[in-house]
């Protein structure tokens, strides 16, 4: 069958194709950084609360493998993946411009569901646009910058709160008891969302597809009985490199989810002294751990690029590895530190775990599935990421009071433990090996 010729990309045009990605990172940027406070302004119970953030996980595991099976089989002509990239973006900017003004918890959970499916949306079609476009050579390459991007969209999506103290004060709230710093920053993440992802599809379209690929396309119709066969087909025949990274993505997950949710509840206690959401003392550990998320983030944004050179020498599982026991180690050291100082050096192991997270996976992923299903197996992926987190969302108000003893500290220690297993469970990948010396050679 006649393919269309990929052309080879310049580093400019990669980088420009994952400007979107920016806007998309920023967005889950202010989620992992403010929706822990927020539920604590609103007045949320911290056993509980994980089932707060059940928006993610849920949307996640409906919309992306469904959305993912759907751009495989459209043919529209702004192409296959970009209808879900804007009408995923617009729903994202909606939801980030009114989740600050929300008056009650459920106000703030019904918008993190629609917020959460505007980004589902988004995402796998995004990530398969990406393997979509680019020679395998250069796909590393393409995944690494993205996750580059994950961590630059990220730092200044936790910073910005912060930088905004430079003009109104912290203690600045409005009638629901949050922070005026907190809405403004939701309102220019609202702003990214779709900015970048149009700059994206505007400089860097998706190829056109040629006839033979339209005539396979049309013996896939675009129905709801088809589409569904088609994720139960490719479940079926999934490739045994993406089924081996099934135990490692678990803990990975499970870990970074729990971290996102408590670590302001940690740091209030063993920097401040205080588990009172409503506390001046509660607003600086706030602004602590987004001051310490946005140091873990832009080493991840460093660390990306510094990974790309280190995956194509020594093979993106062993790196990945490495990865996540720096992230463990960090997580395991967390509760015991006393000082700011002492928190931010430890982002450099929570760093270097979350650009491998966002790379390296899907480096190893992107190598072991058919080029024709990049969408639907994306999709299916991402249930790799969802359910462990709907895992954690479902045990932790379990054994929050009578395992970890309703400390949020024992939750990073739980976290850390997972995120070493899930270290060891990568090295049993068959994929992600030493990059052959003749694809080195068509990489660089």
């Amino acid at each position: 069958m006649q393919t269309a010729v990929k052309p080879r990309l310049s580093l400019l045009r990669i980088i420009e194709m994952n400007i979107g990605f920016f806007g998309l990172q920023f967005s889950f940027g202010l989620q992992q950084a403010n929706m822990g406070p927020i539920y604590g302004f609103l007045g949320a119970d911290e056993a509980t609360m994980p089932l707060l953030w059940l928006a993610g996980p849920m949307t996640g595991l409906i919309i992306q493998p469904i959305v993912g099976a759907m751009s495989d089989r459209t043919n529209s002509r702004f192409g296959r993946r970009t209808p879900y990239f804007l009408i995923g973006a617009i729903i994202c900017t909606i939801s980030l411009f009114f989740m600050p003004y929300s008056s009650t918890l459920w106000m703030a959970a019904s918008l993190l569901w629609i917020l959460d499916a505007g980004n589902n949306i988004t995402m796998e079609p995004y990530r398969a646009y990406v393997a979509d476009r680019l020679l395998p050579a250069q796909r590393s390459i393409g995944f690494l910058t993205q996750s580059a991007f994950t961590g630059l969209a990220q730092t200044l999506s936790y910073l910005a709160p912060t930088l905004l103290t430079a003009f109104i004060a912290q203690d600045v709230l409005d009638d629901n008891g949050i922070p005026v710093i907190v809405r403004i920053a939701f309102i220019i993440g609202a702003i990214l969302s779709i900015s970048t992802i149009v700059w994206s599809v505007w400089r860097v379209p998706e190829l056109p597809m040629t006839e033979d690929e339209k005539a396979v396309l049309e013996q896939k119709p675009l129905t709801v009985k088809d589409t569904f066969a088609e994720i139960v087909d490719a479940i079926r025949d999934m490739p045994k490199p993406m089924r081996q990274l099934a135990l490692a993505m678990l803990c990975q997950w499970y870990a970074m989810f729990a971290y996102w949710q408590y670590i302001t509840f940690a740091v209030g206690r063993s920097l401040y002294d205080t588990s009172d959401p409503s506390s001046a003392a509660f607003r600086e550990a706030t602004l602590t751990t987004q001051q310490a998320g946005a140091l873990y983030n832009f080493i991840a944004f460093v660390g990306a690029l510094l990974l790309i050179p280190i995956v194509a020498k020594l093979g993106a599982r062993f790196v990945h590895a490495v990865c996540l026991t720096a992230s463990g180690i960090a997580m395991l050291l967390i509760p015991g530190v006393e000082t700011a100082p002492a928190l931010f050096a430890l982002m450099l192991g929570i760093g270097i775990g979350w650009a491998g997270m966002m790379g390296n996976t899907y480096v190893m992923l992107a190598d072991s599935i058919p080029a024709e299903r990049n969408g639907i197996y994306m999709g299916i992926f991402n249930m790799f990421i969802v359910i462990p987190m709907l895992f954690q969302t479902l045990t932790m108000p379990l054994i929050y009071n009578p395992v970890l003893g309703g400390d949020p500290r024992n939750v990073l220690m739980l976290g850390g433990a997972l995120m070493i297993v899930g270290a060891i469970a990568t090295l049993f990948v068959d994929a992600g090996h030493r990059v052959p010396r003749e694809q080195k050679a068509l990489a660089s």
